[in-house]
């Protein structure tokens, strides 16, 4: 018999326990220590609307399986978005929606496993636990239902074949096709977009900017204070900003988790002062953007920073795939493709989980038809969306 188990603090669990479940093409985001990170600098707690409930999976004391998981009491900072659902289950189902369980990385649009399973355990088994205890969880945290955000493909069709809502969504990712040099790689563009391209990688030099990356072992408190300022940056431009992350965060990451902390700085040449910076997270497998802000505006200063920089990078290490962050359909242009991404979903009332499901069919169809539609009209040569 397996037995489900919840853990108010990511420290209830013992880190070589957790970190034993991990595998090479897990981002770093899953580990023990980022989760902790994000618990220890405030970033996510009950005064926060993000209250630590993971799981973990045990068969006569001996663990199979865990899960990041939280209690929210809002939807920020998730990605996947259900305000829609939230509104109508108190206008028209007169029903609070919150709180409500997520399994998830808090503030991470990327994908990964989200039930972490021992290796060689039986995933169907262990698929087939976890689906029918966050249906009791939700019943016993008097919660409106569960939400599993951004797993794997397979972990998704694992969890619809348990009867939960399989949801579809759409980013724009890279994949490394094997290439040898940055040239390599936009040859599969047409002459006029290559030309474009070539343009804009020329434009932090003819502006007197250098480009660099650093990991966290290179980040000094001025450079620390300088990503997060960044990262403020964009937050406050924005109406619909939001800060959920503080300097301590960058901080403890880079000083605990430094070979996974990935910065590009753009410099002014001759004095050294950064204008524009991202912060990304770096796998054995896989590069994660996160963060991006500048001082300054400058014509393709963006582009370089956040995308071109990050495949020449991933072209150097032999890394497959470049994963830039949530939206952003301009990425196409630059080279990175229309990818599927997955949410799981149980709601605990009827009423509401039918016109999910409906909801869910007609955004899938119309998901499908955007992709059939770039499919006939790829900007890259002998390309095709991946699911």
């Amino acid at each position: 018999m397996i037995e489900l188990t919840t853990h108010e603090s990511i420290r209830a669990i013992r880190e070589d326990e957790w970190d034993s479940l991990l595998r090479d093409d897990d981002p770093p985001f899953l580990s023990w220590a980022f989760l902790d990170v994000l618990e220890q600098t405030g970033c996510v707690g009950a005064d926060r609307g993000w209250h630590p409930c993971h799981i973990t999976l045990k068969r006569q004391g001996k663990l199979l399986a865990a899960a990041p998981a939280y209690v929210k009491e809002n939807s920020e900072g998730e990605f996947v978005f259900d305000h829609s659902w939230a509104e109508f289950t108190a206008t028209r189902l007169r029903v609070p929606y919150y709180p409500k369980l997520v399994l998830a990385v808090p503030f991470t649009p990327a994908s990964g496993r989200r039930v972490l399973v021992r290796a060689r355990e039986d995933e169907r088994e262990v698929h087939q636990a976890l689906a029918a205890g966050i249906v009791q969880l939700s019943d016993k945290l008097d919660v409106s239902g569960a939400h599993v955000l951004f797993p794997t493909s397979e972990q998704a069709v694992a969890l619809e074949a348990e009867g939960l809502v399989h949801r579809h969504g759409i980013q724009y990712h890279w994949r490394n096709q094997g290439y040898a040099t940055f040239e390599d790689f936009i040859e599969r563009f047409g002459s006029k977009k290559r030309n474009q391209i070539r343009r804009e990688i020329r434009g932090p030099s003819e502006q007197g900017l250098v480009l660099e990356s650093l990991s966290g072992r290179d980040l000094t408190p001025p450079l620390i204070d300088a990503v997060y300022e960044f990262y403020r940056s964009t937050v406050d431009k924005h109406f619909w900003g939001r800060q959920y992350l503080n300097r301590a965060f960058f901080l403890e990451i880079a000083r605990r988790l430094p070979d996974a902390t990935f910065v590009v700085l753009a410099r002014k040449e001759g004095s050294g002062v950064p204008i524009a910076g991202a912060f990304n997270v770096l796998g054995k497998k896989a590069l994660y953007g996160r963060y991006w802000g500048a001082r300054e505006d400058r014509p393709f200063l963006h582009f370089n920073v956040c995308y071109y920089h990050g495949i020449k990078e991933c072209i150097a290490r032999g890394l497959s795939l470049f994963e830039p962050g949530a939206g952003g359909e301009h990425k196409v242009a630059r080279g990175f493709e229309p990818t599927i991404t997955h949410s799981i979903h149980h709601l605990a009332d009827g009423r509401l989980d039918r016109v999910v499901r409906d909801f869910v069919g007609r955004e899938r169809r119309a998901i499908q038809q955007h992709l059939a539609e770039y499919a006939k009209s790829p900007i890259l040569k002998a390309t095709a969306f991946v699911e």
